[in-house]
């Protein structure tokens, strides 16, 4: 017998994005399911990066609403949505290069430290174990991305693929239920991008719910469990990669012939 129906975590209900006169997302709804990597796909300017900054608060939908659990987030700020559980990285990275690896860890699990400021400013014992518990934490969580050794680094003087794990790190500090990554991969070489394919998949074995937005596709087959291919604005698909890779529109707006011809 099959257990229960996954929690549904994220509900984007007739969400529609406008600037101007140009309709950069219209009508979309999708869900996403407690365990899943679900990816955003679609050629540049299908609204995949529009529709993420309206879920995580940076851009007001102009219809639809975004709801986390039970949770309407339309109209809270980037904060507050982060504080309920919904993190997000961005395009570029966005780590401080002046501070070094552990310390841009400890600025993510600040997030979700517990003390008041009062408390803090007089210093209290619970404070001081709390700061050794996050610094605890915080080494954990370098040692899983493969950054342990590198904890006493300036950010800034880390190599690109060292810089992208990072700001995953920093994300998953924050204590997320629901991570949203945007095209983490963008600008990796092969051997990067495959140590980030494996990373992935033990965040998600770990019960990590991820929702992607990339142009990697060897990337995108590989780790999700569902593809929603974008195309001005609409979903033109919606399944299992195996079945995005064969749907003749995905093929025509966005991944080619010779693209299906090699994956066939």
């Amino acid at each position: 017998m099959s257990g229960p129906a996954p929690e549904i975590l994220l509900r984007v209900a007739h969400l529609s994005i406008r600037f101007g006169g140009l309709l950069a997302v219209e009508d979309l709804s999708f869900e996403v399911a407690q365990g899943e990597i679900l990816s955003l796909i679609g050629p540049n300017g299908a609204g995949k990066t529009s529709a993420f900054n309206a879920i995580t608060g940076y851009l007001p939908p102009s219809a639809g609403d975004v709801h986390f659990r039970d949770k309407r987030l339309n109209g809270l700020s980037p904060h507050q949505i982060a504080r309920l559980g919904v993190v997000r990285t961005f395009q570029k990275t966005s780590v401080f290069g002046g501070q070094t690896v552990r310390d841009n860890v400890l600025i993510g699990l600040h997030l979700r430290a517990q003390q008041r400021a009062a408390a803090i400013l007089l210093g209290l014992a619970g404070v001081r174990r709390e700061e050794r518990q996050l610094r605890e934490e915080a080494a954990r969580l370098l040692d899983f991305i493969g950054l342990g050794a590198r904890a006493d680094t300036l950010a800034a003087a880390l190599p690109y693929g060292d810089l992208r794990l990072l700001e995953v790190a920093v994300a998953l500090a924050a204590g997320p239920r629901l991570l949203l990554l945007d095209e983490p991969v963008s600008g990796m070489n092969g051997a990067e991008t495959d140590a980030f394919m494996r990373l992935l998949k033990r965040i998600n074995a770990d019960g990590m719910t991820v929702l992607l937005v990339e142009h990697d596709m060897k990337m995108v087959m590989g780790v999700s469990s569902r593809v929603i291919c974008l195309n001005q604005g609409r979903i033109i698909a919606d399944g299992p990669p195996a079945e995005i890779q064969r749907n003749g529109e995905v093929i025509r707006a966005y991944l080619g012939e010779r693209y299906a011809r090699a994956h066939g």
